[in-house]
C-alpha cells in the first residue's frame, strides 16, 4: 500500500472520530438546551462537514485500495473516539479499554500484514 493510501486513511479515521466528538459536544448541548439550541451549535454544522468529507474521502479511497485492506481502517476510530471522549468530555477510561486499543491496534496491523 503505498504512503499516500495509507496517510489517507488515517485522515479518513481522524476525520470520523473528529466528527463523532463534535456529535457528542451537540448531545450535551441537546441534553441542557433543547433541540431548537443543539440546531443551533456550530458542532452539528461542523461534524456534517467532517462527514462528508470523510466519505468523499472514502470513495477515493476505494477507488486506489481493496476494501479489504481499507476497511479494517474504521476500527482505528474505535481508539480515537473513547480517547477524545476521555480527553475533552473526562469520560472515565479503564484498563481493559487499553487492553482492548492493543488488541484492535494488533488486528489492524494483522490485517494489513496478511495482504
Amino acid at each position: 500500500m503505498s504512503v499516500l493510501s495509507m496517510a489517507s486513511l488515517v485522515l479518513f479515521a481522524v476525520l470520523l472520530a473528529s466528527g463523532q466528538a463534535l456529535f457528542k459536544a451537540v448531545g450535551l448541548v441537546l441534553r441542557t438546551g433543547g433541540v431548537a439550541m443543539a440546531l443551533r451549535a456550530p458542532s452539528l454544522y461542523a461534524a456534517l462537514v467532517l462527514y462528508g468529507l470523510a466519505t468523499v474521502l472514502w470513495i477515493w479511497i476505494l477507488s486506489r485500495v481493496p476494501l479489504t485492506r481499507a476497511y479494517p481502517w474504521v476500527a482505528l476510530g474505535m481508539v480515537l473516539v473513547p480517547l477524545a471522549g476521555w480527553y475533552w468530555f473526562r469520560e472515565p477510561v479503564g484498563p481493559v479499554f487499553w487492553l482492548g486499543v492493543g488488541l484492535i491496534a494488533a488486528g489492524l496491523v494483522l490485517t494489513q500484514l496478511g495482504g
